[in-house]
């Protein structure tokens, strides 16, 4: 009885709501887990489940990794799946380093600027239904590339999880199956092989009801026996050759043979005695590094969390940095992209001249970086030994292009439609070139130890949210679910539907969560900011895994915004 009336005042005096039940602060949803041996963070709680089942048999962080990617491209295929791609930060603690992936793949060989011109016109954007918008997909060779050098458990034990849910099925949860039923009623519906696959008895799947897809455990299993080959040079890529000549995509066996994925250097900014770190282009991580740099000088925690002032310094930041993305960012075997120096201090003092502490702007020229020296999951694992992984893998928009290769059983992407086709451009389309990314995985270092891996799902949000959560944590001492489940505002340029690299015109428009006061909406209206009048947008979906160094635990997280999971043990 004493350890029960005892355990009942603690919980008491946390107790923010009610008085019988605890309550967190108003805008979290739940409490962040805490667990002593490892953490997982997904956005499905039975893909979070199959990385601590990899986990509890000893393997790694990056073995629990692969095995919840791969779980995904089945339970979320909304979002993600072996016809996309994938990035990943890595800390390894034998080595005591971080390491950074870019599994992203290339355009066809064999296809030109002027081909695609031809038949999709002189707009700023390959359509996203377009075949010319499919591109190599990377995630399978990232998985083994990331198992090659970090992996411990085989890889048919890995995708043992995902293969068993492929081939038995599973219910379908809140979220997915909302965005599921959009593409039931899009043309991606029509696209050839879809509705067979992902639309069974005509529709598609409803929130509860089991989902199976057999013909991707058989693609999964012939990965697990034979590797990469099997995908990149064996049967599978036979049957995407075949799939592409008959239905007018422009895949070849070729094109998946020569693919590989490329080890980076990730990209940091110190900010306030953390370092936050990211992927170099062809994706646009740095865009949330050069956020960071504007706003270092001012006061942000002054200003208070999400008020007008606090809020107004951080789209003005966003608007800044995001007309160098749209300028700069590409593949860099392709451009020559300056990333040292757009993230640097000197170029950050100078851009920060544009931003008026007072006033929206409505136009910005991306800057001279060199004149002064320049549809997604996300998953976070941390182990026992130390090693934390953070990674993000998509089909872009959604289920991709739709167009989904014979008795394989996944979308291909649609990545080609971030290609611009401005012939100038850095990041024109060009045969066996990288398109611009939006995915980005982020992970923080504190004294060059390892701090969190965290990730924002959802197009153009991907800066601005990590941006957002980073500060709530750092700045306003919001622990992991806090700092995800705050409320966020979502600028758009008003001439970029779909979240495509288009620059801003007329400043574009904000959209705030329902959390922010009405006072902050009336001061940014006031600076002259355009609120947008759309109905439900996307805030991007939240997860997190944190290292406590000094009580020697890991912290987790996964928002309310999204179906998924954070567990430990």
């Amino acid at each position: 009885m004493l350890l029960m009336l005892a355990g009942t005042a603690s919980v008491q005096a946390q107790t923010t709501g009610p008085g019988d039940r605890y309550a967190p602060p108003a805008f979290a949803q739940r409490s962040a887990v805490i667990a002593p041996q490892a953490m997982a963070a997904t956005s499905h709680p039975l893909a979070t489940q199959a990385a601590l089942h990899i986990l509890r048999q000893q393997g790694n962080a990056v073995d629990a990794a692969i095995a919840a990617n791969a779980a995904l491209g089945f339970l979320e295929p909304t979002s993600n799946g072996v016809g996309g791609d994938l990035f990943a930060i890595v800390w390894w603690a034998e080595d005591e380093k971080l390491y950074g992936l870019n599994a992203s793949g290339r355009a066809p060989g064999h296809v030109t600027l002027d081909d695609v011109l031809s038949e999709v016109g002189d707009g700023d954007v390959i359509p996203w239904s377009s075949p010319y918008a499919i591109t190599v997909p990377g995630a399978v060779d990232g998985w083994f590339t990331l198992h090659n050098r970090f992996g411990k458990t085989p890889m048919p034990e890995i995708l043992a999880p995902a293969i068993q849910y492929a081939r038995d099925g599973a219910p379908v949860p809140h979220f997915i199956a909302d965005q599921w039923a959009l593409a039931e009623r899009s043309a991606i519906a029509d696209q050839p092989g879809f509705a067979e696959v992902f639309l069974p008895n005509g529709r598609a799947p409803r929130r509860g009801e089991v989902f199976r897809n057999q013909q991707l455990a058989r693609t999964l299993s012939t990965i697990a026996r034979k590797g990469p080959d099997a995908f990149y040079r064996g049967d599978v890529a036979r049957g995407i050759d075949s799939f592409c000549r008959r239905v007018g995509c422009h895949l070849r066996f070729e094109d998946l043979a020569a693919h590989r994925s490329e080890w980076v250097e990730p990209v940091g900014v110190e900010f306030n005695g953390f370092t936050l770190w990211e992927i170099p282009p062809n994706g646009q991580g740095i865009a949330a590094l050069q956020m960071l740099q504007l706003l270092k000088p001012f006061d942000l925690a002054a200003m208070g969390h999400n008020s007008g002032q606090y809020l107004h310094h951080l789209i003005e930041a966003k608007k800044i940095a995001f007309e160098d993305r749209g300028r700069y960012y590409a593949d860099p075997e392709f451009a020559s992209v300056p990333v040292e120096e757009l993230v640097s201090a000197s170029y950050a003092d100078e851009r920060r001249k544009l931003l008026n502490p007072n006033k929206a702007s409505l136009e910005f020229a991306p800057g001279d970086p060199r004149a002064g020296a320049g549809g997604t999951v996300y998953l976070a694992i941390g182990d026992a030994d130390g090693n934390m992984v953070s990674l993000i893998q998509s089909n872009y928009l959604g289920f991709g292009s739709g167009f989904v290769p014979d008795e394989l059983g996944f979308s291909f992407q649609n990545r080609g439609s971030g290609f611009s086709l401005e012939r100038d451009h850095p990041n024109v389309f060009a045969p066996g070139k990288r398109p611009f990314h939006t995915i980005i995985p982020a992970f923080v270092t504190q004294d060059g130890a390892p701090y969190l891996a965290f990730g924002v799902m959802g197009g153009d949000v991907q800066p601005q949210g990590q941006v957002q959560v980073f500060l709530n944590h750092v700045i306003f001492g919001m622990d992991v679910q806090e700092a995800g489940d705050a409320a966020r505002f979502r600028h758009s340029n008003s001439t970029e539907p779909g979240g495509r690299r288009i620059v801003m015109r007329d400043g574009g428009c904000v959209s705030l969560e329902s959390g922010v006061a009405k006072e902050a909406r009336d001061e940014l209206a006031a600076k002259g900011h355009v609120l947008c009048q759309e109905g439900w947008i996307h805030y991007g979906g939240y997860q997190a895994v944190r290292w406590d160094a000094k009580n020697r635990v890991f912290w987790g997280a996964s928002e309310s915004r999204v179906d998924g999971q954070a567990a430990g043990f």
